[in-house]
C-alpha cells in the first residue's frame, strides 16, 4: 500500500472484481446498496475510503489527482486484481480517468462513469460548457471554511436533490452527513479544490475498454449536460444511461434502476 494505510472493504471471493471509487465527502460506506446486489450477483466487490476520508488514514496533503490515481494503483497491484471493472462515482470519477491515462488499462475489463465530474467542471474561457463558475467555486469553499456542520447540512440537500426537493429519506441524508463527518477539514477542502479544477479531457482521450457513463437528469451537484453528456461524447463507443428525475445521489435515491443499469453492462 502507499506510505499511508487505506481501509478497503473486500467482499473476497473468486468473482470478477469490481471495485467501487466513492464520491466527495464521503467513504465506501455509500455503497451499501450496491455492494449488497454485486455480492448477490457473485461479483468480487473492493470499496476502499479515500486517503483523508472515511476510516483511512489523514495526511495533510495528497489530494491532487495524480496521487489519488496512485493510491487506486497501489489498491490493484497490492490485491492483485485483474479483469477489473473500476466504477467511479463522482469526483471518483477522476480517478478512474486519470488512472488510465498513468497507468493503463491492462488490468481493466471496463469502467463505469457515475455521476462523474469528468471532463472538466470549471468554467473557463477554454471550457465554456464547464457548469461551475469560479465565483461558485469560491463561495463553495469559504462556506466549508466558514461553518463545516451548515455546509455538509445544505451540501447533502443538495446531493440528493432534483428541482423537485429531496429524493431521500432524512435519515438517508443523515448517514451521508455522518460520512462527510468523517473527513478531515484538510482533506475535504483539498479534496474540492481538486475536483472543482481537474482537467479531464485529455484523460478521456486514453479510455478504450467498455464503458459506461450514467447520470441523472436532475443532478444539481455535477449537472449532467456539463458533465456526463459531454463525457459520453468523448469516449468513443461508451454507453450512456440516464436516469429520469434522479439527483446527484442517484445510487442511494434511485438504487435499484442503477444497481439494475450496472449488473446489466457487467454481465455483457
Amino acid at each position: 500500500m502507499p506510505d499511508i494505510r487505506l481501509h478497503i472493504d473486500d467482499s473476497g471471493g473468486d468473482g470478477r472484481p469490481v471495485v467501487l471509487i466513492h464520491g466527495w465527502p464521503l467513504s465506501a460506506e455509500s455503497w451499501d446498496d450496491q455492494t449488497d446486489a454485486l455480492v448477490a450477483a457473485g461479483y468480487r466487490v473492493v470499496a476502499y475510503d479515500r486517503r483523508g476520508f472515511g476510516r483511512s488514514d489523514k495526511p495533510d496533503d495528497g489530494y491532487d489527482y495524480d496521487t489519488l490515481a496512485a493510491d487506486l494503483d497501489q489498491v490493484l497491484t497490492d490485491l492483485d486484481l485483474q479483469d477489473v471493472t473500476l466504477v467511479g462515482f463522482s469526483m471518483g470519477g477522476g480517478e478512474v480517468a486519470r488512472y488510465i491515462a498513468a497507468y493503463g488499462q491492462d488490468r481493466l475489463r471496463s469502467v463505469v462513469l457515475a455521476a462523474a465530474t469528468p471532463p472538466y467542471l470549471l468554467q473557463s474561457d477554454d471550457n465554456p460548457d464547464g457548469p461551475l463558475t469560479d465565483d461558485a467555486r469560491l463561495e463553495m469553499r469559504a462556506g466549508l471554511e466558514a461553518d463545516r456542520d451548515s455546509f455538509f447540512d445544505e451540501f447533502t440537500t443538495g446531493f440528493f436533490s432534483t428541482a423537485d426537493g429531496l429524493q431521500v429519506t432524512e435519515e438517508q441524508r443523515q448517514q451521508a452527513i455522518a460520512l462527510a463527518q468523517q473527513s478531515s477539514q484538510a482533506a475535504a477542502l483539498a479534496a474540492m479544490d481538486a475536483w472543482a479544477t481537474t482537467d479531464f479531457r485529455d484523460d478521456l482521450g486514453a479510455i478504450s475498454v467498455p464503458t459506461l457513463v450514467i447520470h441523472g437528469d436532475g443532478d444539481q451537484t455535477v449537472p449532467f449536460e456539463g458533465s456526463g453528456r459531454r463525457t459520453h461524447a468523448a469516449i468513443d463507443g461508451s454507453e450512456l444511461h440516464v436516469v429520469e428525475g434522479a439527483p446527484h445521489g442517484m445510487n442511494v435515491s434511485h438504487a435499484e434502476e442503477f444497481n439494475r443499469a450496472l449488473l446489466d453492462f457487467l454481465a455483457r
